[in-house]
């Protein structure tokens, strides 16, 4: 009887272990068809520009979803107007200068604020905390003029002066992602190097920054592909008359200076905007799923 009981429990297992099974693979496919179609949602419109940025002008009215092919394709045509354009040349080294500058700096006093604010416990370091946290929900459209006057009374129209405009528009989020990573910093670890012979600022870049490799590069992705395509704020700032213009004002001036636009040329000049924050996320991504521990062993 016994027998014939954990036989029959056998088959009741084996059917309850086919049907979750089925279960998982099902929703596995659906996952998989979300993961597809987002991927189409958002790859779809670079890729719109991509097949366009080799299309004659005319052609890109025309025919906006056809190939580049026969009469269609204009070759690289459209990348040497784009490049040829006015201040494109140094659109590109001036967002180079501001976006590395920038993403250094957030990084770099960011992190030593956050490691401040989160071992020094006092009421004012609290309230400092929860200012940069508070920033993160006040759009850019509230404080766009105060800002504007500000900057012009200062003298800020310049690559240096967009680097600390970045620096306080960036802090709010820096602050908050490391001061969340560096509260799951054990004390032990600070305290065995302060047994050691390290003083407070020796610590936080021997033993504290190292660990926060993953958390400092994912802050370096955000800020870098946020003001690299950033267009209002140098716009206000710096503006149109000005040699510090950067690629996304200098494309927009471009296109919209005239009422004969050309499509192609916009095409490629958006290419080659998108391609170097694309290397960029492409070699920096692997270093955001590193853990505590990784970070720590390979500082």
């Amino acid at each position: 009887m016994t027998t014939k009981v954990s036989k029959g429990q056998r088959g009741v297992d084996k059917q309850k272990a086919a049907s979750e099974a089925k279960v998982s693979g099902g929703a596995k496919t659906l996952i998989y068809a979300v993961l597809i179609f987002l991927t189409i949602v958002f790859l779809g419109p670079i890729l719109f520009i991509l097949l366009n940025s080799f299309k004659d002008r005319f052609a890109i009215s025309t025919n906006p979803f056809a190939l580049p092919v026969g009469e269609l394709w204009a070759g690289l045509s459209n990348y040497i107007t784009g490049v040829q354009g006015e201040g494109f040349g140094w659109a590109i080294v001036w967002s180079f200068v501001i976006t590395i500058l920038s993403v250094v700096a957030i990084v770099f006093f960011s992190s030593m604020t956050a490691y401040y604010i989160t071992r020094v416990k006092t009421w004012w370091t609290s309230a400092l905390y929860y200012l940069f946290v508070f920033s993160m929900v006040i759009p850019f459209q509230m404080v766009m003029f105060p800002t504007v006057v500000i900057a012009d009374r200062l003298g800020l129209a310049n690559p240096l002066g967009m680097v600390v405009l970045y620096m306080g528009f960036g802090a709010g989020l820096s602050v908050f992602m490391f001061s969340g990573f560096i509260k799951s910093i054990p004390l032990e670890i600070e305290e065995a190097a302060t047994i050691d012979g390290c003083s407070p600022v020796s610590t936080f870049f021997r033993v504290v920054m190292p660990m926060l490799k993953p958390t400092a590069i994912t802050v370096a992705i955000l800020n870098a592909m946020w003001i690299w395509n950033d267009y209002l704020l140098p716009y206000l700032v710096v503006g149109l008359s000005t040699p510090y213009r950067t690629i996304p004002v200098v494309i927009q001036q471009f296109i919209g200076s005239q009422g004969d636009r050309d499509l192609g040329a916009m095409m490629a000049m958006l290419v080659l905007a998108i391609l170097p924050i694309i290397i960029f996320y492409m070699a920096a991504q692997k270093h955001i799923v590193e853990g505590v521990a990784a970070g720590a062993v390979k500082g």
